[in-house]
This record gives C-alpha cells, structure tokens and sequence, in this order.
C-alpha cells in the first residue's frame, strides 16, 4: 500500500505529467479531421487536395447511379477554388429530428451523417463511411453549399468546418440539384493547385462506368473577377470560352473497352459485354448489377480494371475473382467441346486465357465490404458468385453466337500457352546453368565485396569506356559495375523465351539473381539499389527506356519498392583557374558563369593554364574578343566514358555528392500507355504522340 501511495504521488507531483480522466481530449465536431486529415484524405498533399474533389464529386455521381441525376459538371475557379454542381434532387434542407438542425447543416458538418446508411435513400453508392462532404467542409478555408429545391434556392456557408449563419433562403428557381464550393484551406495543404489532367482522367473514368449521364468538367481559373454565378447551375451557362471536356457514353464499359484499345491491333471484331442483376438468393429483393467487357488484343499483357460502386479497385478482390475463374473454366469448356484443344494437351492456366485481354469488371452491390480504409479491394463474398454466373454464361453464349471471334481468341491462347512451354524451358535453362556454375555472374561484372544487398549497388552502364571509368573510380565494398554493349532487346512485345536468349538481358538477370517470370523472388534480390547510368544523348535516353520497359514489364516490384534509380551525371565541368564546377543543368552553368554562360565558349581538352586568358589583339570581333577573354573554360560531357574515374566518382557515384533520381509510376495505367506508344509495333500511334509532345522535347544540337 505504502509503495502505491507512493506511486499516485508521484504521478501528482513528480518529473511525469498526471494521467487522469482530464489528460483525456474530446474533439467536438469537425475538429479531429483538422487534428489528423491524413486519416481522411490520405494526405495533405497533392492526392489530398484530388481526394476532396473526389468525394464531392462521388456525392453527385451516387445521385446518378441512383437514378436521380444525369448532368454533373465540376468547374475550376480562379483562386482555385472548385465547384460542383448536379441536377439531383438536392441536399434535403428540413430539420433533421436526432440534430435538431438542417438536414444540410448536419451533413456538412457532422461525420457519419448522410443518406447512405439506411439503404432507402441509395441503394447502392461509392462513398460509404458518411464522411466525405463534412471531411471537405473540415479541410476547406470556406464552402458555400447552395440546393435548389422544390422552386425554392437554399444556402448556407461555412469557415473551416463551421457555419457561418443558418441555413436560408436566397431566391426561386426552376431548377433543381446541389452546387457546391470551396477553397481548400492553405493551412492544411502543402499545395492548392489541381492537377488538370489527374482530375479530367478520373472524370472520364467514371463516364464510362455511368452510362447516359453526362459530366462536364471546367478550368475557368484564367477568368479572375469576370465570373458571375448568380443564379446558374453550371459555369458553362455563362458562354466562356473555357477549357473544357463533356463526357457522355452511350455504351458505357464497351466504349471503355475501345478507349483502352484505341492504339491496339484487336484480335476479333467483336467487343464482348454483359450487363446483368444478379439475385444472391431466391426471394432477395437487393441485387448485384453486374457490368462486364473485354476484348483480346495482338499483346502479351493483360489489362484488367475493376470497380465497386464506381469506386475504382486496384487491388481486385472477389469481383475479379469471379471474373477469372469464370473466364478460364469457360475457355477451356469450349476449347474441348469444339476439339480446339487436343486430348492430351494441357488445359489453359489463367495467365494463359488473361494474356492480351483488356477486360473491365464493375459491380453495384449493396453494403460493400472493402479489405482497408482505402477500399482497393473488395472483399464481399457474393459478388464472386454474381460475376461468375453472369459473366460465366453470358461469354459461353458470346462464342457460341460468335463462331470467328471465338476461335481467334481461342487461337490467341494457344498460342500464349506455347509460350508459356517455350519461355519457361528458356528461364529453366537459363537459371539450372547459373546453377550448375555455382550461380556463376556475368563475366563484364565487376562485383561489390559486400553479401549485404541492403548497402550494395549495381550500376548498369552504357559501353565498355564508362564501364572501364567506373571499374576504377567505384567503391568497390559497395558499388557493382554491369556494363552493356549497345542497346539492349526492346522486350515490350518479346516473350520470355525471346528475351532470355538476349545476351545483355540474361546478364542483367542473373546479375540481379532474382530470377524472373513466374519464380521471381524479391528477397533474393542481390542490390537494393539498381542505377541505371546512360549517357546524355538520343542514344542514352533510348537504353534507358529500354532498360525501364524491362524493369516495367518484368521487375515491377523492383519499380515499386524503390528499386530503381537514374544517375543524373553532370553536362559541364566548367574551370575557372584551378577552381573546378560541375553543371548538372543549362540553368545550373548560368549561375555559375554569369553572363558568360551565353557567350559561344571553345571547348578543349588541353591541360588548363593556371593563368588566365589576356584579351588578343588579333580581332576587333567582339565575339572573338569575348571567347578570348573568357575567364572559364567549359568542357561538355557527351558521354560517362568521357570522365575519368575521379570525375566519375566526384559527380556520379559517389553517395554523398551524387544526384539520383528515384524510379516509380504513380499512374501505371498511364504509364503502360506510354510504354505500349513508344515501344510497340503500331508506328501510326508512336508518330501521333511524337508530334503532340514535340513541344515538350528539349534538343541537344
């Protein structure tokens, strides 16, 4: 007893603070979205500030997923400012019974309130946790929410997550739906620009998925103090000539499908769809809509999306499940009925059926039930059920309606299945002889002595001059040279087969000693830094692409763990008496020359004089007279082999001078556009894209 009294004192009065029921804090309305917005945006960052355009908008498309809208329009206001507007059926406005208040104001500022939790008001929605519109008010320096309704315009504003004055009147309309504004708060957000494309890209994402409703979306930040609301539902209303797209899609997920495959050579004519209710259990009034399309591609990759309500989920779950089996069971089934497939033969795995398909798959389910806060995957069970009889039994009818279609898509996997046969005889010969050589590396590698991948790096280098310069500029304990002769094999359409017989490429991979395909194992990953180190001309950023496709194609985990990285090797050793710069950029070279930068200095590899140049009397040419008198001396790096080991280790390789710039794909969708453009076999595509982004080039002449 006397030791616990002791104890309480102390926590009274000792070195600790007292822990009592007043060390415990409440958090009254909006204010923990404030404390902590990361757990409800994600971030404060630039995802963040899409996140809050996002929830608004999801609020307006669950409008017109139930029904009640067709036009959305999200419009860019000067200051940064959004709004969003929609023709639904308004933001209810009477006094909610448990609140005591508006229905609008108890929306706005309250978490877990909406019209989404009954399952009357919506019977199925994206947003699901009730806190979007009132997480946006939180976050927002102020939000203005304006509900035509029922002949009458209603509006209450709000500072920070708090109400400015009640809910009232403020005109008659005809019109009817819910416009929101606001400005997200400076305070809490490292940034308040939008990201133009990321939010257009999102929008006509959800387009397809929202067949027959239209949705609009405006960039009027150009237009400060020349914009005029009053009274309009939409900012187009106001005539502008603004930045703008509409989206309206007839077809829904078949128009996807077509969007997706606009730069693809397809397979068969035909563009497989299903759109279908699914009752879980007989007598259920709630069913599962489920929307299906795809369609097979001259390609090895296999393009999958799927969705939730909407709701986009990259991680899968049971909906694509449902999909997948469905998908290689039905395959198969028809394959042997119609003797495509030999007795004997081995049946079709699911990569094999999967390879060169671009399929979307969306459910609308009730109560969805997502694996994390982030819902990137769906975890309710019904819906693998619902998409595999859906799907399964509309596509078997599809092949047998569509007798060429259905014997070129099966064609298409056979073919993927002796690949398949080819590619792994290739990587088990490939890997059994590294193994019969004690894992025997490549001969132009020059190792690190470190067994820790965790401190041990691999830089791959153009040619055997910078391989050369490396080898003995390095720290060898940590630091591992690969070089490469000439450009490696463009693997974007290669099969693994085709690829492993490249000599370059077999050597990057067992350098690596990951494996590949199928048996790839990241923990036995021999670097945890792999530099892709090319020189700075047309021929260096082609092997670096290359390089990047091959990591893209076949080392993705590589590219999202952070793998991968590019040297960022200096363009100018600029020499002013025995003082030496390097210039990593044009702008760089500026700051450290001045006005000389501009002036058409001799490059020379001549030893430097330690005296400076004395202005020449052999030219009253002001530009000879300015060459000549120059203080500098600048030598341009064309190459790595260029530099001597010290200058390649001072500027490039050495951990603490050195800039690398790390490798990942925030949008891989977009990412494996740009590939597919770039490196396919489609020239008319490749030249459409080289002629839209010419401007965008920089040219080293």
């Amino acid at each position: 007893m006397a030791k616990d009294k002791a104890k309480d004192e102390a926590g009274k009065k000792g070195n600790g603070h007292l822990y009592d029921a007043s060390s415990i804090s409440v958090l009254e309305g909006l204010e923990p979205v404030r404390k902590r917005p990361g757990m409800y945006i994600g971030s404060t960052g630039p995802e963040g500030l899409f996140h809050m355009v996002k929830e608004i908008f999801d609020n307006s498309r669950d409008e017109a997923m139930g029904g009640y809208a067709d036009d959305i329009e999200i419009g860019l206001l000067p200051g940064e400012v959004v709004r969003v507007a929609d023709n639904g059926r308004g933001i209810p406005v009477d006094i909610h019974k448990t609140t005591k208040v508006s229905a609008l104001e108890t929306v706005m500022t309250t978490l877990h309130a909406g019209g989404k939790f009954d399952g009357q008001a919506y019977k199925v929605s994206g947003g699901l946790h009730g806190v979007g519109a009132s997480v946006v008010n939180a976050l927002s320096e102020w939000t203005c929410v304006e509900v035509h309704k029922d002949g009458e315009i209603w509006m209450q504003e709000y500072a920070r997550g708090k109400k400015k004055a009640n809910v009232k009147k403020v005109g008659k309309t005809k019109q009817h739906g819910t416009i929101v504004t606001f400005k997200a708060d400076a305070q809490v957000f490292s940034e308040t620009i939008y990201n133009w494309k990321k939010i257009v890209d999102y929008l006509r994402e959800q387009a397809y998925l929202s067949k027959k409703v239209r949705i609009t979306v405006i960039d009027a930040r150009a237009y400060a103090g020349k914009i005029d609301l009053e009274g309009c539902l939409y900012v187009r209303e106001l005539g502008l000539e603004l930045v703008s797209h509409a989206f309206y899609f007839e077809g829904g997920l078949v128009s996807f499908v077509t969007f997706y495959n606009q730069t693809e050579k397809p397979v068969h004519k035909n563009i497989f769809s299903v759109e279908k209710n699914y009752l879980p259990t007989e007598g259920n009034k709630v069913s599962i809509n489920v929307e299906v399309a795809l369609q097979y591609v001259d390609d090895i990759v296999a393009h999958e999306y799927s969705f939730a309500n909407n709701t986009p989920t990259p991680e899968g779950g049971t909906h694509l499940s449902g999909f997948r089996t469905a998908l290689t069971r039905t395959l198969n089934t028809y394959g042997k009925k119609n003797n495509l497939i030999k007795d004997g033969e081995d049946a079709f795995t699911g990569d094999d059926v999967r390879e060169g398909m671009t399929a979307v798959v969306s459910v609308k389910i009730p109560d969805p039930q997502f694996e994390g806060q982030t819902k990137a995957k769906l975890g309710s069970v019904e819906a693998q059920t619902a998409v595999a009889t859906v799907f399964g039994e509309a596509f078997n009818e599809f092949l047998e309606e569509h007798p060429d279609d259905a014997r070129m898509i099966v064609n298409k996997v056979i073919i993927a299945v002796r690949a398949r046969k080819a590619a792994k005889a290739a990587k088990d010969s490939v890997l059994r002889k590294g193994a019969l050589e004690g894992m025997t590396l490549p001969g132009k590698l020059a190792d690190c002595q470190s067994k820790s991948a965790a401190e041990s790096e691999l830089f791959i280098v153009e040619g055997e001059s910078a391989g050369g310069s490396g080898k003995q500029g390095r720290d060898r304990r940590t630091q591992a040279i690969l070089p490469l002769r000439g450009k490696i094999l463009n693997v974007e359409r290669a099969r693994l087969d085709k690829m492993l017989a490249s000599q370059e490429v077999k050597n990057i991979v067992i350098a690596l000693g990951a494996a590949i395909g199928d048996t790839f194992n990241i923990e036995k990953l021999r670097y945890h830094k792999i530099i892709i180190a090319t020189d700075a001309d047309v021929d260096g950023s082609h092997i670096r692409t290359l390089l990047l496709t091959l990591f893209y194609r076949y080392y993705r985990p590589l590219i999202d763990g952070g793998f991968i990285y590019i040297a960022q090797p200096p363009l100018y050793k600029i020499s002013k008496g025995k003082e030496v710069n390097y210039a990593y950029s044009d702008e760089e070279k500026v700051k450290i020359m001045g006005k000389e930068a501009s002036v058409e200095i001799q490059e020379s590899d001549e030893p430097e004089s330690d005296s400076e140049s004395t202005e020449s009397n052999e030219s009253n040419n002001p530009e000879t007279q300015k060459i000549k008198t120059s203080k500098y001396r600048v030598q341009r790096y064309k190459g790595l082999g260029e530099m001597n080991p010290e200058e390649l280790w001072e500027t490039t390789m050495d951990p603490a001078k050195r800039i690398l710039k790390q490798v990942n794909v925030e949008d891989a969708k977009e990412a494996d556009k740009t590939f597919e453009i770039l490196m396919g076999d489609e020239v008319e595509p490749r030249k459409l894209f080289i002629q839209a982004n010419a401007k965008l080039a920089e040219v080293d002449v």
